[in-house]
């Protein structure tokens, strides 16, 4: 700990020569430029009358130099899936079987993300990197990470948190989320993926990776997936085949994303190769990224969910109903954590708001299936 003064600062606003002040202090002039050179620590005698001599108090030309607080880091894994991590990006933070999970947070246009700390060293072995904490005191146990896709899990989060449950939610289409749980990554995959050849949500693609003694699952919500357009379909596409067309252009989902899964069966049933479409190997990331390409003119025409398209504004011809599953390993079912989200798609309010904001049904919200 060091002392700072302002005292050349002052002497020289007020016309005062080094000189001066030594006299008024009983000081040489050499004394005065070695304690505003920082050289010098006056006593108290020596402190006072030099106050005195410039009228102010004395912690005004004298303060005590704090050391910087040391700020604490954690080393935490960065979840699979992500854009590559670079220093400084701001994550949100989750425990989970003694694993400190770390994950970029939701994304907006207008504002800074809300973040528990910024990455302080790039990735290393097992993805494991330095967070860099804004809060020493933080507490990650009353949290639940879940991965997924649907644009409603806002409004999850916001009646969990009414709960004292924090909903930290990772941007993952159903094949990535799936895969997620698989590693013990995360408490919960949001999945829709639809078996081509019954038509059945989820329960395929699960039972392909987790035997069923190990996992629970349970519905959120029915929704539809479909063509999303501009308003007033100014291209005037009304089926898949239209997106063959060489004035059409659309924006398609990564590998794995249940919305590429229907594109790619439909254009199958059509006998139509994915060559011929204008954007197809061009990737949004998510249901609201996808119509927002398509909002701006990007893009003619997207597969999505009719919440984003009633959001946006857009129009939406329904292609499938998909249920929109939450996959949870069994040993995690009496997490307090977890019993706030069971809670919570219990809820009437949270149902006739995902319902009335979304579109979606949710009727089967908190429907035990496997």
């Amino acid at each position: 700990m060091t002392v700072q003064n302002r005292l050349a600062e002052l002497r020289t606003a007020r016309g005062l020569s080094a000189a001066e002040m030594g006299s008024a202090a009983g000081v040489s002039r050499q004394t005065i430029h070695a304690i505003e050179a920082g050289n010098y620590a006056p006593n108290t005698a020596v402190a006072l009358k030099l106050a005195q001599k410039l009228g102010v108090a004395v912690e005004e030309i004298f303060q005590l130099d704090e050391p910087a607080a040391e700020r604490a880091t954690v080393q935490a894994e960065l979840l699979d899936g992500a854009e590559a991590a670079r220093t400084g990006a701001p994550v949100l933070l989750c425990r989970i079987d003694g694993r400190l999970m770390a994950t970029g947070p939701e994304s907006s246009d207008s504002s800074l993300p809300l973040a528990d700390g910024i990455l302080s060293a790039a990735a290393g072995k097992r993805n494991r990197s330095s967070v860099e904490l804004f809060e020493s005191s933080q507490s990650f146990e009353r949290r639940l990470l879940l991965a997924g896709c649907d644009p409603g899990a806002s409004i999850l989060a916001r009646h969990m948190g009414r709960q004292g449950v924090d909903l930290v939610v990772a941007r993952r289409n159903s094949t990535q989320a799936l895969d997620l749980l698989r590693s013990g990554a995360i408490h919960a995959a949001g999945c829709h993926i639809r078996d081509e050849k019954t038509g059945e949500s989820n329960l395929a693609a699960i039972g392909s990776r987790f035997r069923r003694q190990d996992v629970a699952v349970v519905s959120l919500a029915v929704w539809e997936e479909g063509l999303v357009f501009a308003k007033g379909n100014p291209k005037g596409i009304r089926t898949v085949a239209d997106l063959c067309r060489r004035d059409v252009s659309i924006v398609n989902r990564e590998p794995g994303a249940g919305s590429r899964m229907l594109l790619d069966s439909r254009l199958r049933s059509l006998g139509v190769s994915h060559g011929n479409l204008r954007g197809y190997q061009r990737i949004a990331l998510g249901h609201l990224a996808a119509a927002r390409l398509v909002q701006q003119g990007e893009a003619d025409c997207c597969i999505a969910t009719s919440s984003a398209a009633r959001l946006l504004g857009l129009g939406f011809i329904p292609l499938a109903s998909a249920r929109y599953d939450l996959v949870v390993r069994r040993r995690h079912l009496a997490l307090p954590q977890m019993q706030a989200l069971f809670n919570t798609l219990a809820l009437a309010a949270f149902r006739h708001e995902l319902e009335r904001m979304g579109g979606y049904d949710a009727s089967v919200a908190g429907q035990r299936l496997m």
